[in-house]
């Protein structure tokens, strides 16, 4: 104990070597490991499906925090590949998972789980990501401590530039959880300065590897850009097997004759409530492993459109459907978002089924956003039906184990079409909605009567699908309190008295309207152009490239004053308010996605052009920068206030917030002029 005392105490050389090598990978670093937490903690850990920003905000604390520690003498680096070893040991060796088997298990249900219970996996979660992540924070922050604070900034994003793009290749390789860690692991080896410390955490980084190199030979384990995809033998008759993405129960694989004898009713149901319906063109949205595309073809449909947002999964439909379903020259596949299918195609169906299409998982950086988000809106509906033959129908089922659900989502197709949907409801709430274009071709069984108050339509600019309205559920409210509560202590522990910080109170502020306008950005791109895991990519990637231009714009042009550029923060996103994103949908590819860059990050370009103005000036840039970043957390907590604005009204939030950040700016700031900045 003594040893490591000493390590963590000694003295902190003042004079980084190669400050600029080392501020590259340290922020390469930071960012890829945040989004390999996100992406592997979500798909270990339950709980995380019900707060998707949870491990974001963790890393922002303990970013926030390495900053801060960064101005010590002290290091906290030798301690983040023990930490990550112990975060991955604790994972896998206690994991949460679901009891019960099967495919009925939605998240937004109470699911009995086995495993640490819910109070104490977040927290112990959040406090291990943040402080695994202030290390290589720290390394950033020593750097910013010696160079010039734009210059310092600039090579932060374009390490983060590096870290994001390697993360999105390695998803778009399906790279397994070892590949990650065998990484992170090399660069926690090679930023450890001194031979006792690159022992440490290359050892760590043995243990952290070994384990996920054991999770990656499991039998039937594999990465999809979205999920841990397992794969079990399963007793739905010959050849079936079951599907279980995060640890959850997501679809069986079976052939169609078995399904239609001895499976859930639903899958012969909307042929049977369409029973003069040609089927020349089906679409079917949430093909997944091709279940219901097989059954579409058993029913006599000449062509199928075969829609999944998956591409693992669509993978293993291709390889092991028992019907070969995927190899049929009838069927053509399409890996894209449901939603963003139907509003690039103008082809017209007889029939368009939303087969089963619950993603069990939350866009990162985005806490409502999931991945079908907006396919079962008002707006989308009435896509689905401009998208019919004059004779055609719609139908889409599930297991959703809600009344409330199944009447909200029946007088949403009521809104859509104009008249009362067929619905069928069945053991355990199977439920199936099926609706024609011409109310005289349906052929329900009964009448439907709703069974509880009905809620609203879900909309585009609120696809809050499983929010039935009114306040905030308290389960969030207490969780981002003891967030707030947790970020507060330490922060306080590790940086000193709060009143050290109130220089750059504007700085906190702004990191906070920042997140909020980052969040509204991803729900638009994901409305415009799917919510596939490569559009929030590039979203993220854009961000980033737009905040280096407006860095290199503060070091190289002479820029107007604070106040001038606060006025068009506040008039571009005024405009982006104006301007709807259903405005910008009927628009062909190109325009619609000019609009959309235009409109979106025209105000992140600004507020990085007062955020640099602001930064080049402070007299501290390692505290600033912590500050800002701890805003970001605020930031990140109310993203949850769209569930009760919408998404369009963020925008006025984040208005708000700027307002307050440009009231807190010192008086020199609001008149200088930033000409050049030493580089």
């Amino acid at each position: 104990m003594s040893r490591l005392a000493d390590a963590l105490s000694a003295h902190v050389d003042q004079v980084v070597l190669n400050p600029v090598r080392r501020l590259l990978l340290g922020s390469a670093l930071m960012l890829f490991l945040e989004l390999a937490l996100i992406r592997w903690l979500g798909a270990n850990v339950v709980h995380l499906s019900y707060f998707s920003n949870f491990v974001l905000l963790g890393s922002f604390l303990g970013i926030g925090i390495g900053f801060l520690i960064s101005r010590k003498p002290w290091s906290a680096l030798p301690l983040t590949a023990p930490l990550l070893a112990v975060l991955v040991v604790v994972t896998l060796v206690f994991p949460v998972s679901i009891q019960r088997r099967g495919s009925d298990v939605i998240y937004f249900t109470a699911m009995r789980v086995s495993g640490p219970p819910v109070w104490l996996a977040l927290p112990v979660i959040f406090l291990l990501v943040a402080a695994t992540l202030a290390g290589p924070a720290e390394v950033v922050g020593r750097c910013f401590g010696v160079l010039p604070a734009l210059t310092a900034y600039r090579y932060d994003l374009l390490g983060s530039l590096v870290g994001i793009g390697l993360f999105t290749v390695l998803s778009l390789l399906w790279a397994p959880s070892v590949v990650w860690g065998t990484l992170v692991g090399a660069a926690l080896v090679f930023l450890n300065q001194g031979a006792r410390r690159r022992l440490l955490a290359g050892g760590c980084a043995l243990v952290f590897t070994a384990m996920l190199l054991s999770e990656t030979l499991t039998a039937g384990v594999s990465w999809s850009p979205y999920y841990k995809v397992e794969t079990h033998p399963s007793k739905a008759g010959p050849g079936a097997l079951s599907i279980w993405v995060n640890g959850v129960p997501h679809q069986t694989m079976a052939r169609a004759d078995w399904r239609l004898k001895h499976a859930a009713q639903q899958y012969g149901t909307p042929y049977a409530r369409l029973p003069h319906l040609p089927l020349d063109n089906v679409l079917v949205v949430g093909a997944g492993s091709g279940s219901d595309v097989a059954i579409a073809l058993r029913k006599g449909a000449k062509h199928v459109d075969a829609v999944e947002i998956d591409p693992r999964i669509l993978d293993l439909g291709r390889r092991h459907n028992p019907d070969h379903v995927y190899q049929d020259e009838r069927v053509t596949t399409h890996v894209n978002d449901g939603r963003a299918f139907l509003e690039s195609t103008d082809t017209k169906y007889d029939l368009i089924l939303f087969a089963l299409p619950d993603s069990l998982a939350l866009v990162n950086g985005a806490s409502q956003i999931r991945l079908e988000s907006f396919l079962f809106t008002e707006e989308a509906l009435r896509s689905a039906r401009d998208h019919l033959e004059p004779d055609g129908g719609f139908a889409m089922y599930n297991f959703y184990r809600e009344n409330w659900l199944i009447d909200r989502l029946a007088g949403t197709a009521a809104t859509a079409f104009g008249h009362p949907p067929c619905v069928d409801v069945f053991a355990r709430h199977q439920a199936v909605v099926t609706v024609a274009a011409r109310e005289g071709n349906q052929a329900c069984a009964t009448g439907y009567r709703p069974t509880t108050a009905v809620v609203a339509p879900a909309t585009d600019n609120a696809p809050f699908l499983y929010f039935r309205g009114g306040g905030i559920p308290q389960m969030y409210l207490w969780t981002l309190a003891g967030i707030l509560l947790v970020s507060l202590a330490l922060v306080r522990a590790v940086g000193g008295p709060m009143r050290s910080m109130a220089p750059y109170a504007d700085l906190f502020f702004m990191g906070a309207a920042f997140l909020l306008l980052e969040t509204k950005n991803v729900a638009t791109f994901a409305l415009l152009f799917g919510t596939t895991w490569l559009v929030n990519a590039l979203v993220f990637a854009g961000v980033l490239v737009v905040v280096l231009a407006a860095v290199e714009t503060t070091r190289r042009v002479r820029t107007p004053p604070l106040p001038v550029v606060f006025a068009g923060i506040l008039a571009a996103l005024a405009l982006a308010w104006a301007v709807r994103p259903e405005y910008l949908l009927g628009l062909p590819f190109v325009p619609r996605l000019l609009c959309a860059t235009l409109l979106a990050f025209l105000p992140i370009f600004l507020a990085n052009v007062a955020f640099a103005k602001r930064f080049a000036d402070t007299a501290d840039s390692q505290e600033a920068f912590g500050v800002n970043l701890l805003g970001a957390i605020v930031g990140g907590c109310l993203e949850y206030v769209a569930l009760l604005t919408g998404y369009d009204n963020l925008l006025v939030v984040t208005a708000a917030i700027y307002l307050v950040a440009f009231a807190l700016l010192p008086r020199d700031a609001r008149r200088s002029v930033l000409t050049r900045s030493p580089s």
